[in-house]
Formats: structure tokens, C-alpha cells, sequence
């Protein structure tokens, strides 16, 4: 569905992504791992237009995205910000409103209505709805943000860390959501992620960077290797295989 060539960006001289080219299978979840500093970020944000690249393309669905009208490319693409500040008087189902603005321009129909309840419901937030967001926990903020992106209803989701600062519980429950809507709604998700067990298990597609530039991609268990990421990361990994279990053990592996 989405793809990106030659893509390059620059950041006050400094190269910060130097001629990627990727491409995220629709229907799927894709992850983009990498050390800190790799570009993954900017790479999202690039994709979701809220940066001009400095050289290459962006093409959505074999149309470059330069040539999509802005209105027309938010029915599109949904994308979530790292650490969204929502620490606001809104209530959560306020905040998951905003989700409809690319389709009634802040005018509120049946469909708006009822697009919101269902992704209020997707997440269990319906018994919250009515909660001020400066009320509730940071994991509870973002399981709303992340609503919001869901009643957007595009094909494409890009989100940038969403599990950043949240608990084992509340990450789990994001990621399960996660493969619910490609799974059961056929959206595309490309999340960028540090977890790498995560990304390991739940992802179908895994993309690399290293320093600004493309390092592999793949398939999930082509990409999750222990030759791949300790290249990567510069560690050492060792890949436990259980039952549709793959841990990416990277605290003391064998022989250590």
C-alpha cells in the first residue's frame, strides 16, 4: 500500500535518513525497529507528511503522495504522534471526535457517531467515555489516542512508539489490538517500536534502519535472526523458539 524511494531527509546539515527504499505490505502490521538515532521516526513522519523529505518519494498505493490532496490523504492515513500530550480537559470521547474531523470538517453525523462508539468499544473504553482525559492514566491516554486513529477508519495506520512509557498490561493490550485491526478489519499498521519481542511476535513485517539507512527487511522470522539483529544492535541475541513463540533473548545468551 505504501512505499518509499530513494528517501532521503536532512536535519540542519546532518544526514538523518539517506536513501531508503521500503515498501509495507497492505493488510499487514509492519515494524520499524532500529537503534535510537536510526531514523525511524523521521521515516514515519515522512510518511505521514508531517515532514518534506529532502530527496526521494512516497508513493500510496503506486501514487506519489505529493500529488494527493492533503484532505484527501487524512480519509487515508491516520497517525499518532510520540507521547501525545493529552493531559487536557476533554473527555475521551472528545478527544476520539477529532478522529472524524478529515470526513465531516468537525460536524458530527450518524456515521461520525457510530464510528466512534465502535472504536471506543475495540478498545474497552466505552465505560471511560465519559472520563476527562487528566483523569486517567497514561496508559488509559493512550489507548484514547489511539482510538481517536481508529475512527479516523483509514486503511493506513502510522504510529509512532505507542507503547512508549506504558506497562507490560496496557503495551499488551495495544499490540493485541493492533493485530486485531489487520486481521479483522484488513487496515495497514506500521508502528515504529524499540520492543523487539513485540515485534518479533506480533508483526508480519519487519523494516531495519542503521544509521539513516536501510539495514534488512522481511517477513517477521526472516528479520527477527540472531545474525540480523546482532548486527543491528551491535549485542548479542539468542532466538528461543517455543510454540508460536519467538523471544529474542538478548540479556544473557548461551555460552555468555
Amino acid at each position: 500500500m505504501i512505499s518509499v524511494h530513494q528517501l532521503s531527509q536532512r536535519h540542519g546539515g546532518r544526514t538523518v535518513l539517506s536513501g531508503v527504499n521500503a515498501e509495507f505490505p497492505p493488510g499487514r502490521m509492519s515494524a520499524l525497529i532500529g537503534p535510537n538515532g536510526a531514523g525511524k521516526s523521521t521515516l514515519l513522519m515522512l510518511m505521514a507528511r508531517l515532514q518534506q523529505p529532502w530527496g526521494g518519494e512516497i508513493r500510496l498505493a503506486g501514487r506519489p503522495v505529493a500529488d494527493i490532496p492533503l484532505a484527501e490523504y487524512a480519509r487515508q492515513v491516520a497517525t499518532l504522534r510520540q507521547s501525545p500530550g493529552l493531559s487536557l480537559r476533554l473527555r475521551v470521547e472528545e478527544l476520539v471526535a477529532f478522529g472524524r474531523f478529515p470526513h465531516g470538517r468537525g460536524r458530527l453525523g450518524p456515521a461520525d457517531h457510530q464510528a466512534i462508539a465502535a472504536a471506543l468499544d475495540f478498545l474497552s473504553l466505552t465505560p471511560l467515555r465519559q472520563a476527562y482525559l487528566d483523569e486517567l492514566s497514561g496508559g488509559q491516554r493512550q489507548l484514547a489516542a489511539l482510538a481517536m486513529c481508529i475512527a479516523q477508519q483509514t486503511p493506513l495506520l502510522l504510529l509512532d512508539e505507542p507503547l512508549n512509557h506504558l506497562d507490560m498490561k496496557h503495551g499488551l493490550q495495544i499490540m493485541r489490538a493492533l493485530r486485531r485491526l489487520c486481521d479483522e478489519q484488513g487496515r495497514t499498521v506500521v508502528l515504529v517500536i524499540h520492543d523487539i519481542n513485540f515485534a518479533a511476535n506480533y508483526a508480519d513485517h519487519i523494516v531495519a534502519l542503521k544509521d539513516g539507512a536501510l539495514h534488512c527487511s522481511g517477513p517477521a522470522e526472516q528479520v527477527a535472526s540472531e545474525a540480523c539483529l546482532c548486527e543491528l544492535y551491535e549485542i548479542d541475541f539468542e532466538i528461543l523458539r517455543r510454540e508460536r513463540v519467538r523471544l529474542c533473548n538478548y540479556f544473557k545468551p548461551q555460552g555468555a
